[in-house]
This record gives structure tokens, C-alpha cells and sequence, in this order.
């Protein structure tokens, strides 16, 4: 009887699940075992995905503590997907658990679902594609649940997140007013409750209403049920008070979120200490047990991840009550920490660089800059601004390091013999210390490298040692310090000192000092063994020519008044510009830099206001240069503005003007004039550039080559030497060939006519052009014009522009009338607008009317 009963049994379950598995029947076996199904198998594996994808999504996101932060932790990219493409695989497969348990067991029956989990798998199906950052389909799947699930116990569930959704989609107004709605017209549960106020909050930050944003943070606060939230409102409740000035409101918050402790990430309370220490009242407060406090979290072995955060913090405490030593030394304990937060980083580093530029020591101050600057997005405001920092330190760097070591030289060759022995001896010692100490250290390392390679050598066993991996990768060039330093040595004995920066090879780039080769590390490199701890090596390339001499004096005095310029107009440093211009005149200056010496120190003196220092000055100025522009201008001001016809401005304008008229004899004539009368002053970059630029309209590309040069190397510093550089190294080397294109019409179609003069007055040319202007108004079929190009010196051409064809451009005055033909009798010639440009720029006329004529 038993196997008869089992058979029977088995039969029986098979039917009643042959019976259930159909999805048109509305049935209670039916509709539990769809449900079932669909909750335990397709929904239960799309929610574990589901949440493997948000944890991946939360670990990877970095919060930026600097600004106010979101409420949600979710990194937006800008990355746009393909269709069919998922930037996480896991909201893929969720989704497709979701499509699944909607595809095999929605149950709809006369237009109404009977599967009570459908209204869930529609709502993963949301949540999948809004992780995904498919917003447009997420907010499908959520209005299909509203609209068809009506009465669904995840209906406010599918309200909440249908609005995250429309503020991803800038659609803030919409979302505070539904969420208002829901609000208002239900009864929210705790998580319900805290997930529908922290996304209207975010639509209220997003609109800057943060006061009704620290409203709906409290309630959500309050009704949430998991303490990572918990700890991210109150802090953000804490950023939200500080941004309106509220410090004990802030304050508040702030212990809202120490009280949680391990409740919540650490790094939340960690934060909201370094906020409140930020809040701290140093006029009122006690520094003492804030300092206490701070040393604490310091020593906490908790708070190692955040070491960088509190030395940082600890540092600006330093900084604060002006103990600057122990400031820097945190600020660079908190850069060795490597940390990931490459906004403390920048902060480090620019604080550092304005601590040294406060200082006064210049070349430091550009190194954080640098720093920093490799910290920050391109293209920022941030970066602008410390760029802009940066670019302003370029020439006080370069005329300080012209200024010292010229100083140094100069020192030397007023020391006596004896003197000059003692200093090197002194010198070697130094240098001797400093090799020992190299050396001992390049042993450690050789020693640490031979251990490792030891230790590698043993694991690897024979197949490593046959390999020969160890002993290449001790032997590796940047791991031995020895090879590293004579590489470092030759490269500066070829090469010199040069920046890392494009084109570093050109002559141009490197350093423009005439002592350069008398620096000690270039003498270094250069020398022997022997030679390096001699101390008549080094006396031996002290300069004994009164020329040589004489130049390094002049370098180091104009780089003397170049510091005293830009120390007071540039960064407004009056006492350092004060000394500039003092030591300069104390120095034995050439005449061109004296007067404009003192003038500046009288303006130096004024702004100081050392009255008595001021008047000795500008009597100084009036008695023995009362002839000069200076001198008008303290007599005289009012008649004597910077606008004045007689103004460097004004001058350089008039002289442009000219430029613009091809009076470019003139131009380069009174550009030399006014280079001598405002030497040393800023206008003279200017002029030199608009001369080279003459002299090539003049004289072609071999004469602008060299004046371009000129310019370049002696200007490096200033905005036209930048100029110059870059048209030396971009578009000069652009224009090699000075090879005629062939004249054919099936190449070339735009010919110009060329009337040659020779010595021509201005009148004669003017009149000229007047006629030839009414003869082309008289030609039918051609719109044509004229103008005049200055060829050379003694060459002017009037040109017709607007011929397309060769053979009418050679025939030009058959297209003349008998009345224009005898004011036209001027002979001509024809040629491409290619050719035209080639002969402007290398003055090749002569090769070009050769080749036209023995074509012919």
C-alpha cells in the first residue's frame, strides 16, 4: 500500500504545481505562489546586487569636508554611457532581477496586478537605473508604481524616491513642492519620515534656503534609524549654522555628532572636531586647553586615518598665536602624511608659500606655489589666483638670483689675498662635511639594496638568480645614488643650469647671467677631485678684468633697480624697494639709473611717510636735473600727468601710430632715441619689441630673427620678452623656405600688380595712388583696389589687389582706358599673392625679377 500512497503524492504535488505556475488564473495557490517566488528568488539576488553596487558606490566616494556637504553620498560623473551600457555591474544585474520577477510572474488580470511583490520589483527597477545614474528611466519606474499601484504599501516609498530623482534632475521646485504634499497629506514612518525631509532639505540647499534646509535636517535627525545618517545631518546641520554665522548653533550640532562616537564613521566626528576647534574664540577661549584638546586627537591611535586633518589643525592653532616655527613644522608633518585630501594639500602648501613671500624669501615662496598649484584643477578659480601669485614671482626670482650672486662676486674681488684664502678654506671644510655625509648615506642605501637583493635572491631560489632580476633591479640607474649624482654633475657641466620646461635645449633658455659660470655649484661640477678642495681653483676663477668687472657690476645694479621697481609697484613692499634703490646708489651706477633712482625713492619716501627723507630728495631732483621730466613733474604736477605728450605712454602710442602708417624708419630711429632716455623704466620692453618688429618690415627676416632675439634674452622676464620667445621658437622656424611657388593659374588665383618707386617722395606716391584709385573705378568686370607697402628704406610699392588670372595681371594696363593709360605710365610687374609675401619677408626682389625673366 506505501508505494501506491507515494506515487499518488507525487502525482498530486506535481498538478497542484502544474496548476499553480499559471499566471492567468486568480487563484490564492496562484497569486502566493507567484509571490513567493518572485519575493524570495528574483527580488531577494536584484537587492543583494542592489546594495553590493551602493556599498562600491559609497567606498569610492570622497566627501569634500571643505564645503557643505551633500546629503546623499553619490558621485555624479559626467561620463555618458552607450545604451546597453552600465557604469556598475551590479544595478545591471539588479535590474535584471527586477525585469525577471516582473516578466515570469506579474499576475494581470482585467487590467488589475494580483501579485502583491510586482509593486517592489518595479521599485528595485527604479533604484537600479537611479545608482546607474539613468535618471530619465528611474523616473518611469517610479511614476508606472503611482500610477498603477495606487493603493501599494511602498507608494510613499516610490514618492520619495521619484523626487531624489527630479533633484537629480534639477528639478528642485518640483520636488519641495511634492514633497510639501506628502508631508502634509500623510503620516510618514521614522525612516520614511527621515528619508523624505533630508532629500527636501537637499532641494532647499540646492535653492539657498538654508534655513528651512537646517529645519528639515532636525527632523530628519530625529526620526532616522541608522547612525551613519544620523551623524551625516547633524554634521551638515553644523556646516549649514557656521555658513550663517551661527558658531554656538554650530557648536551644538557639532557635539550632536562627537556624542555618537563609534556609532557613526569616525570620520564624521573627527570633522566636527576640527570644525569646532575652527569656531574657537581666541580672544575669549582658553588656547591652553584648546591646545591640550588638540593634542589629544593628535595622540589618540584611533585618529591615525586623520592625522593629516589634525596636524593641519594644529598648525593653524601655531599660526594663530604667531609661533611660526611650530606652524611650518605641522604644516609639513600633515604633507608627509601623503594624504589623499588634495585640498588640505594646496592649503599646506599655500600657506607655506605665503608665509616665505611674508618674509620676504622669494624663491621658497614660488616652490609651495608650484606645489600647490599641482594640487588644483586646471582651469579653477583657485588655480587662477595662486597662478597668478606665482607668475608675479617670476622676475623678483630671477633679478634676486642675478642680485646674489653677483653680490657674492663682487665681494670676492674686493677681498685681499689672504682673505680670499680664508673664505675658500672655510668653504672646502663645509663642502668636505657635506661629502662625508653624501657618502655615508649612498653606503646605507648600496647596503639596503644589496640586503633586498639578498632577500629576493633567497625567495626567488635558482630560477630567480638564472633570471637575473635581483641584481638588474639593485643595479638600476635611479636606484644607486652614486651614478645618480655624477649623472646630475654632467648634465649640469654640458648643459648648465636649466628649467624643466619645453625647449630646454635652445641657447635661449639658458640662464641669461654673464657670471653664471662663476656660481660654486657650476664651479663644482666642473672640477676634479683635486681641483674641488683646492682653494686656489676656486681663487683662480675670481674675475680680475676691470671689464669683467665692470659688466658684473652693471648686471647687478640694474638688477638692483629692477628689484627696487617691483618691490614697490608689484607687492607694494616699500621698505624692501627702499633698500633696493639705496644700495643701488650706493654702488656707482651708470647715470641712466640715478635719476629715476631717486625719483622713485622720493615717491618711496611719501608713501612711507618720511617727510624730511621726501624733501631732501626732490631738492636733490630739482637742484641737479632741472631740465628733466621728473623734475617738471615735482614742480609741476598738474601740468606734468602721466598723459602728457611727453609721458613714455604717450610717447610709445605716437610711435605705434607710425608703425600702423609703415613709417618704419622713423619708428626704429626714435625707438633707439627713447630706449636711452627711459632706460630702466617699463616702457622700454615695449619699444624694443616694436623696433625688432620695424627693423624686420625693413630689413626681413634674418635682421627680425636677430632683434627678436635680442628681445628675448634681454627682456626674459617681462610679458614682451615672453613674446619674443615664443615667436622665436613658434612661427620663426615656420618660415625656412624662401623658394617662389610656379605662377600658374591652376595652382595659384590671386595675383597682385606692383608699381615700383625708388626714392619717391610721400607727395609723389600719394598722387600716384589718387590717380591709379580713379583708373580702377573706370575698369569693368573687376572690383580692384590699391595700397602702399613699404619694400626697404629706399623701395615703396603701390599695389593692386583683386586679379585672379596671370595673364590679366601681366596685362594689366590693357584693362585701362586711353585717358587713365597716360596718368599710368609707371612700369609694373605681376605676381602670386604667395610670391608677394616671400619677397616681403626674406627681400629677395632682385632673385624674384631674375627668375620671372629668364622664364620668359
Amino acid at each position: 500500500m506505501k508505494i501506491p500512497f507515494k506515487a499518488t503524492l507525487v502525482i498530486a504535488c506535481s498538478t497542484l504545481l502544474l496548476v499553480s505556475c499559471s499566471r492567468k488564473k486568480d487563484k490564492f495557490i496562484n497569486r502566493n505562489f507567484h509571490a513567493v517566488t518572485a519575493e524570495f528568488n528574483a527580488l531577494y539576488n536584484g537587492y543583494i546586487a542592489l546594495e553590493e553596487g551602493r556599498k562600491s558606490l559609497t567606498d569610492g566616494y570622497a566627501d569634500n569636508y571643505w564645503e557643505v556637504l551633500p546629503i546623499e553620498r553619490l558621485q555624479i560623473s559626467d561620463e555618458v554611457m552607450l545604451p546597453g551600457q552600465s557604469k556598475n555591474e551590479n544595478f545591471t544585474r539588479a535590474e535584471e532581477k527586477a525585469v525577471k520577477a516582473i516578466q515570469k510572474h506579474s499576475i494581470t488580470i482585467a487590467g488589475k496586478e494580483k501579485n502583491p511583490q510586482i509593486d517592489e520589483a518595479y521599485l528595485l527597477l527604479g533604484k537600479s537605473r537611479y545608482f546607474d545614474q539613468r535618471f530619465i528611466p528611474a523616473l518611469e519606474a517610479f511614476n508606472y508604481i503611482l500610477y498603477k499601484y495606487p493603493a501599494s504599501d511602498k507608494i510613499n516609498q516610490a514618492k520619495i524616491w521619484r523626487e531624489k530623482t527630479n533633484i537629480r534632475l534639477d528639478n528642485d521646485e518640483l520636488a519641495i513642492k511634492n514633497l510639501k504634499r506628502l508631508l502634509e497629506q500623510e503620516k510618514l514612518d521614522d525612516q520614511d519620515l527621515a528619508d523624505a525631509t533630508s532629500m527636501l532639505a537637499q532641494a532647499y540647499l540646492n535653492t539657498k534656503s538654508v534655513d528651512s534646509a537646517i529645519t528639515q535636517l532636525e527632523i530628519a535627525s530625529n526620526a532616522t534609524k541608522k547612525n551613519d545618517e544620523l551623524g551625516r545631518y547633524r554634521f551638515i546641520q553644523g556646516q549649514l549654522y557656521n555658513e550663517l554665522g551661527k558658531k554656538d548653533s554650530a557648536n551644538y550640532a557639532f557635539d550632536k555628532v562627537i556624542e555618537l562616537n563609534r556609532k557613526t564613521p569616525r570620520i564624521y566626528m573627527i570633522c566636527a572636531e576640527i570644525e569646532k576647534i575652527k569656531n574657537f574664540d581666541y580672544e575669549k577661549g582658553n588656547k591652553y586647553e584648546l591646545l591640550e584638546h588638540i593634542t589629544k586627537l593628535e595622540e589618540n591611535r584611533e585618529n591615525r586615518p586623520f592625522l593629516d586633518k589634525i596636524y593641519h589643525q594644529k598648525a593653524a592653532y601655531y599660526l594663530q598665536n604667531q609661533s611660526d616655527s611650530l606652524a611650518i613644522t605641522y604644516f609639513n608633518k600633515s604633507l608627509r602624511t601623503n594624504s589623499t585630501d588634495k585640498i588640505l594639500r594646496a592649503k599646506n602648501y599655500e600657506i607655506l608659500g605665503d608665509m616665505n613671500f611674508d618674509k620676504s624669501v622669494y624663491r621658497e615662496a614660488g616652490n609651495y606655489y608650484d606645489s600647490t598649484m599641482t594640487s588644483l584643477d586646471l582651469n579653477t578659480k583657485p588655480y587662477r589666483i595662486i597662478k597668478r601669485k606665482r607668475d608675479n614671482l617670476e622676475d623678483v626670482i630671477y633679478y634676486e638670483d642675478i642680485a646674489k650672486v653677483n653680490d657674492s662676486v663682487l665681494k670676492l674681488v674686493n677681498f685681499s689675498k689672504d682673505e680670499r684664502v680664508a673664505y675658500f678654506e672655510t668653504f672646502i671644510e663645509k663642502l668636505k662635511i657635506k661629502a662625508e655625509k653624501e657618502k655615508a648615506k649612498a653606503e646605507a642605501a648600496e647596503r639596503n639594496n644589496s640586503g633586498l637583493a639578498t632577500v629576493n635572491n633567497q625567495l626567488g631560489g635558482a630560477q630567480t638568480q638564472r633570471n637575473g632580476t635581483p641584481t638588474q633591479a639593485a643595479m638600476f640607474y635611479f636606484y644607486n645614488p652614486t651614478t645618480v649624482s655624477y649623472g646630475k654633475n654632467e648634465f649640469v657641466k654640458i648643459w648648465g643650469n636649466r628649467a624643466l620646461e619645453d625647449n630646454w635645449r635652445w641657447s635661449s633658455k639658458g640662464n641669461s647671467a654673464s657670471n653664471d659660470n662663476l656660481s660654486t655649484d657650476n664651479l663644482i661640477a666642473t672640477a676634479s677631485e683635486e681641483e674641488k678642495y683646492d682653494p686656489q681653483f676656486y681663487i683662480s676663477k675670481i674675475p680680475s678684468e676691470s671689464k669683467v668687472i665692470d659688466s658684473i657690476s652693471k648686471e647687478r645694479n640694474y638688477a638692483y633697480y629692477q628689484l627696487g621697481l617691483i618691490y614697490k609697484e608689484k607687492f607694494k613692499e616699500y621698505e624692501l624697494a627702499k633698500s633696493k634703490f639705496q644700495n643701488l646708489l650706493k654702488s656707482n651706477p651708470e647715470e641712466r639709473l640715478i635719476l629715476p633712482s631717486k625719483y622713485n625713492l622720493y615717491k618711496i619716501y611719501e608713501a612711507l611717510g618720511e617727510n624730511a627723507e621726501a624733501t631732501i630728495a626732490k631738492t636733490d631732483i630739482v637742484s641737479n636735473y632741472p631740465e628733466s621730466r621728473y623734475a617738471t613733474i615735482l614742480t609741476n604736477p598738474e601740468s606734468a600727468s602721466d598723459k602728457d605728450e611727453n609721458s613714455p605712454e604717450s610717447l610709445y602710442e605716437a610711435l605705434y601710430s607710425q608703425f600702423e602708417k609703415q613709417e618704419y624708419v622713423d619708428v626704429v630711429s626714435k625707438s633707439e632715441t627713447y630706449i636711452q632716455t627711459f632706460d630702466g623704466e617699463q616702457i622700454v620692453s615695449k619699444l624694443e619689441l616694436l623696433k625688432a618688429t620695424a627693423t624686420g618690415r625693413l630689413y626681413g627676416i634674418e635682421a627680425y630673427k636677430e632683434a627678436i632675439n635680442y628681445v628675448a634674452v634681454t627682456y626674459a622676464n617681462t610679458p614682451e620678452g615672453k613674446q619674443a620667445q615664443d615667436i622665436e621658437t613658434n612661427v620663426l622656424p615656420k618660415l625656412t623656405s624662401n623658394e617662389f611657388v610656379k605662377e600658374n593659374d591652376s595652382i595659384a588665383n590671386n595675383y597682385k600688380v606692383v608699381f615700383k618707386f625708388e626714392n619717391a617722395k610721400k607727395e609723389q606716391i600719394a598722387s600716384f595712388q589718387k590717380d591709379l584709385d580713379v583708373a580702377l573705378k573706370n575698369i569693368k568686370y573687376y572690383t580692384l583696389k590699391s595700397s602702399v607697402d613699404v619694400y626697404n628704406p629706399t623701395t615703396t610699392f603701390v599695389i593692386v589687389h583683386g586679379l585672379k588670372n596671370a595673364q590679366v595681371a601681366k596685362t594689366f594696363n590693357q584693362l585701362l582706358t586711353k585717358e587713365d593709360k597716360k596718368k599710368i605710365t609707371a612700369s609694373y610687374f605681376a605676381i602670386t599673392s604667395t610670391n608677394y609675401q616671400i619677397i616681403q619677408i626674406y627681400k629677395n626682389l632682385d632673385a624674384y625679377l631674375n627668375t620671372v625673366n629668364n622664364s620668359k
